[in-house]
């Protein structure tokens, strides 16, 4: 299994520039020629650019140190230090960049091909060419090229998808996306089954698709760090709509309506404006279910409440395709003015 890492701490340096030559004309014709050093040539910079063919930090396991290359320095007759080349470093869409001292916000990465440039190259010296004067008409001196800009960054990966599917553990998010996408996800009938963000995609036709990550299961308190809910909640950010999945089955561990409270309130705590999101409530596992009228009566409760309600059962896929409309016929109304957070 791959390692999924969403977050990771480098340090990046653009290239020094080349110092500026002190040079003189000696050509047998021009015996008065004068300086005629030349410029250094610039730094190469540090530039992250977004990829939809990566989907984890996993390139900065090990390497976490990036340097640009240094540009040359200047030459006689004149003649310019070559620029260094630029160091490219390619990176998941939904790549936050911050500054690891400041916490300042560097760039945020959400579109195929969106540069960013983290460290620039140090400006090349001037050559003794520059400095001439009616004065000094043979200056013996030339700037050094510039240092880089250096710096220690944070990149942090906040998953792009339209569709976040989030609920306690066992709830059955994992089974739920391989009905709805058909993505190979590890399922299980234990805690924690999913360590790691899974993303499939709905195709509903030629030409329209929704993006959906299953998102791994919190508990209380995960916005303090308890479980795996923490290290994932960020993912949820960029969600368009969320499919909140609860456990109906009669061999449930906590009561429906319970286990919704307990997530929303960790939502809420890891970021108030998380409840702004579209729910659609999700009542799984009812091929377990003895009870009927509690599906009459959850209905009853989330439609009271302003959200969309249907019961399914991942496993035996009942209720699937009337899931995928609903799905739909939500996304295209929340879809233009839902709110996206960095």
């Amino acid at each position: 299994m791959v390692d999924f890492i969403d977050r990771v701490k480098i340090y990046v340096k653009g290239g020094k520039g080349g110092n500026g030559a002190i040079a003189f004309l000696r050509e047998k014709f021009r015996p008065k020629g004068g300086p005629a050093g030349g410029d250094g040539g610039k730094g190469g910079d540090v530039i992250l650019i977004a990829t939809g063919s990566k989907h984890s930090l996993l390139d900065f396991k090990y390497k976490k140190h990036f340097k640009a290359q240094n540009g040359k320095p200047g030459g006689g007759k004149n003649k310019k230090g070559k620029d260094g080349e630029d160091l490219i470093i390619y990176v998941p869409l939904g790549t936050v960049v911050k500054d690891a001292k400041s916490g300042i916000l560097l760039c945020d990465l959400t579109e195929e091909g969106q540069k960013c440039i983290i460290a620039k190259g140090g400006r090349g010296g001037k050559g003794n060419a520059h400095f001439a004067t009616p004065i000094n008409r043979t200056p013996r001196y030339a700037e050094p090229g510039e240092e880089g800009e250096e710096r220690w960054v944070i990149l942090e990966l906040k998953l792009i998808a339209d569709v976040g599917i989030i609920g306690l553990p066992n709830a059955g998010k994992s089974t739920l996306l391989t009905k709805l996408t058909r993505a190979r996800v590890k399922t299980g009938s234990y805690p924690f089954t999913t360590v790691a963000p899974n993303l499939g995609v709905l195709q509903i036709d030629e030409e329209n698709k929704i993006t959906i990550a299953d998102i791994p299961g919190l508990i209380e308190n995960a916005h303090k760090g308890s479980g795996l809910g923490y290290e994932f909640l960020r993912h949820v950010e960029r969600t368009k709509i969320l499919l909140h999945l609860i456990d109906v089955s009669d061999n449930r561990q906590i009561d429906p309506l319970k286990a919704f409270e307990i997530v929303n309130k960790e939502l809420k705590l890891y970021n108030p404006q998380l409840m702004e999101k579209t729910q659609i409530v999700v009542a799984n596992k009812i091929d377990s279910l003895s009870d009927k009228d509690l599906l009459k009566e959850l209905e009853k409760y989330f439609t009271a409440k302003g959200y969309d309600f249907i019961a399914i059962s991942a496993l035996s896929g009942e209720n699937i395709s009337k899931l995928k409309n609903l799905m739909w016929k939500v996304y295209r109304e929340v879809s233009p003015r839902s709110p996206s957070f960095s």
